[in-house]
């Protein structure tokens, strides 16, 4: 299922699904309590964004634009601006409900009815277990997968949701049935969100969510481990440590497709950009509170960037090497470049794709955002291509 562009109705229609959720998952009093003094501000920003978009997009010369600015459409551009100055100064348990399940599916419903879609034609279904849970798509339900994507959203681990995600999972599993794979399959993990829990929390979710997939499967090598953002990060931390790990050492995956990871929680390398809409303090503060109290900031487990020693990379990687997607201008673009070279030296293969201006996860925000059917699937499509031209 694959849908259209996202338009100024779809906008207003998740506003709409967000307000009640906002008042039903915070509460009036804690919401008013965070807004009223933001007020000023918030209004103040409405107005000077637009004022900025307008002054940047048509008054300056082009080679003195941002290097997004440059390739991005209006749309885009005018979105990215909003996003990020909501990551920098809207709080986490803002941004939770904006991901969240109560907010994502309803809207996702909204897109398919415009798009004259009533059901969807790949299922998913809810699946919760003691030690984790997560959503299982499957393009047929009666049928042993011939491939299973594991994956990992990303969100600060704070906020996010793999519903929040549905529609590139959904359209993930279509490009793979296209590809020519019999029954193609995704789990997607739901792992606890910071404060409900710290490391090493998440990683055990991960391990289990892992040994779920591995009962589902063919064989290890025909499962495919991703994530985005600081799902690459749970991702990255998972392999390192499935690489010690007694049992299931020899039951690697067979490809780790890794999307804008945040490899360093901690780092001087992860600086602001003027094309990217992370903020680097925001991210510093997100992932120390993940890290919380047990481990420190260097442990390479939790910050898997840490890791220097090429034998553990070497023993960590899946069988069949590694494929990263990343925007040139990211905040997290220096220390990605840095475990890619890392990673090289292991002997792995190892692919990349740096779009050139560009900023993070955006293989995911371009299935919404994108202005042609081939810019929103360009990023997926070339994760499928990785994926085909590895596991046949």
């Amino acid at each position: 299922m694959i849908l259209g562009q996202i338009s100024y109705l779809d906008c207003i229609a998740f506003l709409v699904f967000l307000a009640p959720q906002l008042l039903i998952q915070i509460g009036i009093i804690p919401l008013l309590t965070w807004l009223l003094p933001q007020l000023p501000f918030l209004t103040f920003k409405v107005l000077v964004i637009p004022i900025q978009f307008i002054h940047e997009r048509f008054l300056v010369p082009l080679e003195q634009r941002a290097p997004w600015v440059r390739k991005a459409t209006p749309f885009q551009d005018l979105v990215i601006r909003f996003v990020r100055y909501a990551f920098a100064n809207m709080p986490a348990f803002l941004g939770r409900v904006f991901f969240s399940k109560q907010v994502s599916l309803p809207f996702l419903r909204f897109r398919m009815l415009r798009h004259g879609v009533v059901t969807s034609p790949i299922r998913w279904t809810d699946i919760t277990r003691p030690n984790f849970k997560g959503v299982w798509i499957v393009h047929n339900q009666q049928e042993q997968p011939d491939l299973i994507v594991y994956y990992c959203h990303g969100g600060g681990f704070s906020m996010g949701s793999s519903y929040f995600y549905m529609e590139f999972l959904l359209a993930w599993v279509a490009l793979l049935k296209a590809a020519g794979y019999r029954n193609p399959a995704l789990f997607a993990l739901e792992y606890t969100l910071v404060p409900d829990a710290t490391y090493p929390t998440q990683l055990h979710e991960t391990l289990a969510g892992y040994e779920y997939v591995l009962s589902l499967a063919q064989s290890s090598t025909r499962i495919v481990v991703g994530g985005d953002s600081a799902g690459a990060t749970l991702m990255l931390s998972f392999l390192l440590y499935l690489s010690e790990h007694t049992e299931l050492r020899h039951q690697k995956p067979g490809l780790a497709i890794m999307i804008s990871p945040w490899v360093s929680i901690v780092s001087p390398e992860n600086r602001n950009t003027a094309s990217d809409y992370l903020n680097s303090s925001s991210l510093e503060q997100y992932g120390r509170q993940y890290i919380g109290s047990k481990v420190s900031p260097d442990d390479a487990m939790v910050s898997p960037g840490n890791c220097k020693d090429i034998q553990k990379w070497t023993e960590a990687s899946p069988e069949k090497g590694w494929y990263f997607l990343y925007g040139s201008e990211e905040v997290l673009g220096p220390e990605t470049r840095n475990l890619i070279a890392l990673l090289e030296k292991t002997g792995k293969e190892v692919d990349t794709w740096e779009e050139k201006g560009g900023i993070h996860a955006w293989p995911v925000a371009s299935l919404y955002l994108g202005e042609t059917k081939e810019a929103r699937l360009s990023g997926l499509k070339s994760v499928v291509g990785a994926i085909k031209e590895r596991i046949h």
